[in-house]
């Protein structure tokens, strides 16, 4: 088959968050077929390694899952191939595949991972799954992760800090509102401040990182005839990786406490660290001149935070334009996996 349909054949099989199996049975099926890789299924997850006694071993890794779509839209167009996925990252998983069964010799060792729920919370992550249950099979001097990057190295990842704000009232009939104080209208002023949040940029490794702050979830109210007495504002603030949880957390709470009261909450509900960009690391450094373009910070979160907490340096590397990624017109081109497999071929001879 063409990479299109190698890519076309992933994308039909339906993978969102948890329900990853089949696709995992795929891509297990063709990874058992090579007689030169150990295979090795953990749940929903696969990691396929050669074994020989080189002493440099690279980790390349990618997630299974996908974002709620409809599987079934998929198809090939002309040199491009649509569906969800299709950018982030079943193109780079395809490429992934179709290197890891060549069996032409490297100077260096490969692990391949391909693992279950990067879409949904970090505790349920099959690449932390896999570091719990596994922890051999993570073992590398470099990891570079697919993501979809436009062909480019995307150093480094920020942080992601989710806060739930607690604002309290009165209760009281609709009809006389002055006896009580609603709370939902005491969000007008703090989505106000929010929206007000003017970006904060650093540079680390001459790769700058640009934080953000959204709200980006209400949930309040009783009965359509009652005030509300409370009301809850989920905040995502991105962080860069020069911050610390700690130092995010009382960033934010300086930032909005004049919008709050003694009777308010202000509450850290998910918290998944920044990487730095590691491009001292000879071999990423070496990736980055493959590539032929310079490095720009990735400004979402990612597993090369993971990779770092584990002591490996890690990079950002994959097929597909980054912006598509999450959109129900996802798509990935000719071109962009042709250029994925070239970089990723050269850089793991």
């Amino acid at each position: 088959m063409s990479r299109l349909e190698d890519v076309l054949e992933l994308v039909e099989v339906s993978s969102v968050s948890r329900h990853e199996a089949a696709l995992c049975a795929l891509v297990e099926a063709r990874l058992r077929s090579s007689v030169h890789l150990e295979v090795e299924r953990i749940g929903d997850n696969v990691v396929a390694r050669t074994t020989g006694r080189r002493a440099a071993r690279l980790l390349v890794a990618g997630h299974l899952d996908t974002v709620p779509g409809d599987s079934a839209r998929a198809r090939i167009d002309g040199d491009v191939v649509r569906g969800v996925g299709a950018c982030d990252m079943k193109g780079s998983l395809a490429v992934m595949i179709e290197l890891a069964s060549d069996p032409t010799p490297r100077s260096v060792e490969v692990t391949w991972v391909f693992y279950a729920r990067e879409e949904i919370s970090r505790a349920e992550s099959g690449l932390v799954e896999i570091a719990q249950l596994r922890p051999d099979l993570l073992l590398a001097d470099v990891a570079v992760l697919g993501e979809p990057t436009g062909g480019r190295v995307e150093a480094g990842c920020q942080g992601s800090l989710r806060v739930e704000l607690d604002l309290a009232g009165r209760r009281a009939h609709s009809a006389r509102p002055y006896v009580g104080r609603n709370a939902v209208h005491r969000l007008a002023p703090l989505i106000a401040r929010i929206a007000s949040y003017e970006p904060r940029s650093v540079s680390i490794d001459d790769v700058t990182f640009t934080e953000q702050l959204q709200a980006v979830a209400v949930e309040g109210g009783v009965a359509a005839n009652v005030v509300p007495d409370r009301v809850t504002l989920t905040v995502n603030h991105r962080v860069a990786p020069d911050r610390t949880r700690d130092d995010a957390v009382a960033e934010l709470e300086a930032f909005l406490a004049d919008q709050f009261e003694e009777s308010d909450e202000f509450r850290v509900a998910d918290w998944a660290p920044a990487a730095t960009p590691s491009l001292g690391n000879d071999r990423l450094a070496a990736l980055v001149r493959l590539t032929g373009r310079p490095p720009v910070a990735k400004v979402g979160w990612t597993d090369v935070a993971t990779f770092q907490s584990l002591e490996i340096p890690a990079t950002n590397f994959g097929a597909g334009d980054p912006l598509l990624a999450h959109r129900d017109d996802e798509f990935v081109t000719r071109d962009e996996l042709d250029e994925f497999a070239r970089v990723l071929r050269e850089w793991l001879a």
